[in-house]
């Protein structure tokens, strides 16, 4: 095994430009080498996709990689073929002259690496098809699809565990970056992989700077408000509709902003159109449904606003993990309300599950809020979910720095609570705040001669909406949705109690300074190239100006021809001739192949 490791170590130098493994990696591909299944949860940016393309091109037969996203299937396969791996790809977007050649190549055992989606692999001619072929592994991307208790339950994936009758003698590893204990046991249930290997590494993300905020008002104005503090870097912002993402992107492009929708809805070709100018930019928002998702490996993504919550804290931290991917400081800021709680709520009722079923995607909507309007260390609370233990606090996120303050509302809450029980659970949260206030439009002597009318003139109405928020996340007030006009009555008689009692306290947020929170990092470039000397930034400037022309004469994103930490660490050591460039990170022999004599060129001209 050591042979085999130090020849896997050569790959990564040779091909993809890296000196060492970083994390798990040489554990979990030391496994698959020694032909045996296994499950790896890594974190966004850890490496996963390496995990099973070198055992790939080093084991006889074709590595096969199901994978959900066509987006994410055609950003690999492109950086692949730029390091030199033969890979392909056979998906809905092909054409059919390409996919006669690239079953021309398969048959003639001249590729290392095929991508293929869950529903086009299950079906009956493909299965033969590759039944006949051998097979080095079988790779099961994004692996929490296969869950009923994950994120982003599909049932295609769920047929997967048929791969185990069918390539009885393939290991299949299956990789994603977010999986609680309870997702890893089913996704081992699923796959037949209860006796493999597993490996878990830390989900630490130091580069991602987090912040929750409730909703105040127009969430899409805020939303302009956030991206127009952050103009100049790129960013994905993430609706929960596809009509929302249109309104989002209409009203960011109004505010001057790059921006444009992306969904399931769009034409096919307009929909890679705008992926592809998103990729190749380095300055542009794309606003997604939060159910399609992107799926794309673009490094240097400043920041991920949710215009609407996500479903769970694996969805969260999936999501959120779109930015940052190139280890330089980035953003997840989240926008959420009660009504969208209410919302999550529902939804999971309604669906056609098991009630075991229901009751854990209830629970992990009621973890999700808890995480977002709880007062500790947000990136602590996501690692403490995955079962992490002996966890810090980030000390930079909006929490942890102190740009969150809390005001104690205990006798404000007692207020509501008795408010909300002598109005009987026959009115909304605005009635409810006009009550306390005494406010009421046209209120009925019944009504003002309650005993809690008009009692709140301590708090504003914002801080009693906050208020109102705040007691429906804890459960001490609950909201019938009422067709679509919900009222709100007294929730958990247990905990009311303790509340007027005593024995529990309530607390609530005073609002953020500034309108657009806290200021931005800087964006990617600067960041990367910030330990630059001044006469060494020309280079710099000039390489990504020749990257991002070869990006667009090749159609393929500037990242997977180089990184910005590539071409700042060139810029810095100015390498003079090729065996210097192949030194470099992230210059593999195909890259210098490639481009090596045209960035040796373009070195030359500026110690001219």
């Amino acid at each position: 095994m050591t042979a085999l490791l130090s020849e896997a170590r050569d790959i990564l130098r040779r091909t993809f430009g890296h000196a060492e493994f970083k994390g798990m990696q040489a554990d979990v591909i030391a496994e698959v080498l020694a032909g045996r299944s296994a499950m790896a949860v890594l974190p966004t940016g850890g490496g996963k996709s390496l995990c099973y393309q070198i055992p790939s091109m080093m084991r006889p037969g074709l590595g096969l990689v199901v994978s959900p996203l066509i987006a994410l299937m055609t950003d690999q396969v492109a950086g692949l073929q730029q390091s030199g791996v033969a890979a392909a790809r056979l998906d809905s977007n092909v054409d059919p002259q390409e996919k006669a050649e690239t079953w021309r190549r398969v048959d003639a055992g001249e590729l290392d690496l095929l991508y293929v989606s869950p529903e086009g692999l299950m079906q009956p001619w493909m299965l033969e098809r590759l039944a006949r072929t051998p097979l080095a592994l079988i790779a099961i991307d994004e692996a929490h699809c296969v869950s009923q208790w994950g994120h982003d339950f599909r049932p295609e994936y769920r047929m997967l565990g048929r791969l185990t009758e069918l390539f009885p003698e393939v290991p299949r590893l299956a990789v994603t970056a977010t999986a609680d204990a309870r997702t890893r046991e089913d996704i081992r249930a699923q796959l037949h992989l209860e006796d493999s290997a597993e490996f878990v590494a830390s989900f630490a993300r130091p580069e991602l700077i987090l912040s929750a905020e409730r909703k105040r008002g127009g969430a899409h104005a805020r939303v302009v408000e956030l991206v127009k503090a952050r103009s100049g870097r790129s960013g994905v912002v993430y609706a929960g509709s596809r009509d929302g993402t249109e309104k989002l992107a209409e009203a960011l492009r109004a505010a001057g902003v790059p921006a444009q929708a992306y969904h399931a809805g769009l034409e096919r070709g307009l929909r890679t159109e705008r992926l592809e100018t998103f990729l190749q930019a380095d300055e542009a928002v794309m606003v997604a449904t939060i159910a399609f998702g992107m799926g794309v490996d673009k490094p240097d993504v400043r920041f991920v606003i949710h215009a609407d919550p996500p479903a769970s804290i694996e969805a969260y931290w999936q999501e959120i993990g779109r930015a940052g991917r190139d280890g330089d400081p980035a953003e997840g800021i989240t926008l959420y309300g009660a009504s969208d709680m209410a919302w999550a709520l529902r939804r999971s009722g309604e669906r056609e599950v098991d009630e075991a079923v229901k009751q854990a995607q209830a629970r992990k909507v009621r973890q999700l809020y808890a995480l977002l309007d709880g007062t500790n260390c947000r990136a602590a609370a996501v690692r403490r979910y995955f079962g992490e233990e002996a966890v810090e606090a980030c000390g930079q996120c909006d929490l942890c720095s102190g740009t969150v303050e809390t005001l104690d509302a205990t006798e404000a809450a007692q207020k509501a609570l008795s408010a909300a029980a002598r109005l009987g659970g026959r009115f909304g949260r605005g009635r409810l705040v006009d009550h306390l206030l005494g406010k009421t439009k046209d209120v009925t002597a019944q009504e003002s001669s309650l005993s809690t009318y008009g009692i709140g003139a301590e708090l504003s109405a914002v801080q009693w909406r906050d208020l109102t928020e705040q007691l429906l996340f804890e459960g001490l007030l609950r909201e019938d949705p009422n067709d679509g006009r919900p009222l709100v009555g007294v929730g958990d008689a247990d905990a009311v109690r303790q509340v007027f009692r005593g024995e529990r306290r309530v607390s609530i947020r005073k609002p953020p300074e500034g309108a657009a929170g806290r200021k931005p990092r800087k964006r990617g470039a600067d960041a990367v190239s910030a330990t630059l000397s001044p006469s060494d930034r020309p280079l710099f400037e000039a390489l990504r100006a020749w990257r991002s022309a070869e990006a667009k004469t090749q159609h393929v994103p500037p990242y997977v021809i180089f990184h910005d930490r590539t071409l700042t660490e060139i810029a810095a050591s100015k390498p003079g001739s090729r065996a210097a460039l192949e030194g470099v990170s992230g210059v593999g022999e195909g890259k210098l192949a490639r481009y090596g004599e045209a960035v040796l060129a373009m070195v030359r001209g500026f110690l001219d």
